[in-house]
């Protein structure tokens, strides 16, 4: 890291003087999500408490080479929510495809999000937690055919869990002028 330079498994030198490295770890995890005030702000004691696990775990000398060290204070609800809405847009823009629409109500959204996010894991286990409990039902339904193009999905919390109903698509309603004979 001094020379700007790393080997790989194979031997070959690569140039890294102009780069910035960015590494992550879940180390001290468990004091950021417990030292963390009501605003999010972490706490002196967490910081103290997550440095010595950093110096417990890597050596002197490599901690001497990073420039600086940060960290991340365990997300907020409205921020989780946020990142579910992400989530979501993305499995609407997949659907698009068939004209099938998707909406989440409000506490199903929240359901979403306190069930699926693990502070000490972060939002990985949201993404799998919408997989499993909107997607591999939705195409469930896809297959079997209960839901049409052209249809709305709607996405509500009912007793205690999540309910996939699926509205038929709207007809048009054509009208007709009457012709001048």
């Amino acid at each position: 890291l001094d020379d700007g330079r790393v080997t790989d498994s194979q031997g070959r030198t690569v140039n890294f003087k102009n780069t910035v490295v960015i590494m992550t770890s879940n180390i001290g995890s468990p004091h950021l999500t417990e030292g963390a005030n009501d605003r999010g702000e972490i706490r002196e004691a967490a910081r103290e408490a997550v440095m010595r696990e950093m110096r417990a775990h890597f050596r002197p000398e490599f901690l001497n080479r990073v420039d600086e060290i940060v960290l991340f204070k365990p997300l907020r609800l409205d921020e989780i929510k946020k990142i579910v809405d992400l989530l979501a847009e993305e499995l609407r823009r997949r659907l698009e495809g068939r004209r099938i629409g998707l909406e989440i109500e409000e506490p199903a959204r929240e359901f979403i999000a306190r069930e699926g996010y693990d502070p000490v894991y972060g939002a990985r286990p949201l993404k799998r937690f919408l997989q499993r409990e909107l997607e591999t039902r939705i195409a469930r339904e896809l297959i079997g055919g209960e839901v049409a193009d052209g249809s709305t999905i709607r996405v509500s919390l009912r007793g205690g869990g999540l309910e996939i109903q699926a509205e038929p698509p709207q007809s048009e309603t054509r009208i007709v002028e009457p012709s001048a004979t």
